[in-house]
């Protein structure tokens, strides 16, 4: 059995409420079922342009999670609540208004004041920092450099090409046990699925995987008989039969 930690993303069940601005389907109550299920933390990741997880659901995670790992990137105001809140872990991503989803690591390759200062407030603040990173051995460097304890290695180049060999399997190997050669802890995460997941599980550095899409999609596939059963046993008991 893995000792890999499983933290799941709980995103996109506040993707499927934003598209009707509605109250459900509601991603703490999406998170605490999660936990029962056996996962270890919840992660969330509050966008700058509020796409879909929103100020009020990080608060209501805070209160009701037993581990939060908040996603954000260096906006401040952002910065401000999670200081404020105080989640178990941070873990710093990079953002662009035009992407779908995260769509590569924290470029570590020039300075970034702003990143080094708010590492610094996160910390400050109680907050376990970890940067979202390719699995790039610079990078890695990089992040040791800004006094990090972990890492959060981007799967995306191994969930786009696993069927096509292990190239991209390998380059997390190696930047897995040079992470943890250096003293960081490892985490990965993106894209990783049902079908893909075993190999990076089965990493022996990678002690953490965030996983949200593939699992919120999974879910509705396999809870859908039981949705429309209570449907139509709510209607029922409205017709009074």
């Amino acid at each position: 059995m893995t000792s890999t930690r499983l933290y799941i993303n709980v995103d996109h069940v506040a993707t499927v409420r934003e598209a009707r601005r509605t109250d459900e389907p509601d991603p703490v109550a999406a998170a605490l079922l999660c936990e029962t299920a056996g996962a270890e933390g919840i992660t969330a990741h509050l966008r700058e342009d509020r796409r879909h997880i929103q100020d009020l659901d990080v608060e209501r995670l805070r209160a009701s999670v037993r581990v939060l790992n908040l996603e954000l990137a260096t906006s401040p105001g952002v910065v401000a609540l999670a200081c404020r809140l105080r989640p178990y872990q941070a873990t710093l991503v990079p953002e662009r208004r035009e992407e779908i989803t995260t769509e590569g690591g924290l470029d570590l390759s020039r300075p970034h004041p702003m990143l080094r200062e708010t590492i610094r407030s996160l910390e400050e603040s109680g907050a376990r920092v970890s940067l979202f990173i390719d699995p790039d051995l610079s990078t890695i460097d990089a992040a040791k450099d800004l006094g990090v304890p972990a890492v959060e290695l981007h799967t995306g180049r191994y969930a786009n090409s696993w069927r096509r060999g292990v190239a991209a399997l390998d380059e997390l190997r190696q930047a897995a046990r040079h992470a943890a050669d250096m003293g960081l802890f490892v985490h990965a995460g993106h894209g990783l699925t049902y079908a893909n997941v075993a190999p990076v599980a089965a990493i022996p550095e990678i002690e953490e995987l965030n996983i949200g899409h593939s699992v919120v999609s999974r879910s509705i596939m396999v809870g859908m008989k039981a949705a429309v059963s209570e449907m139509r046993e709510a209607m029922q008991l409205g017709a009074g039969s």
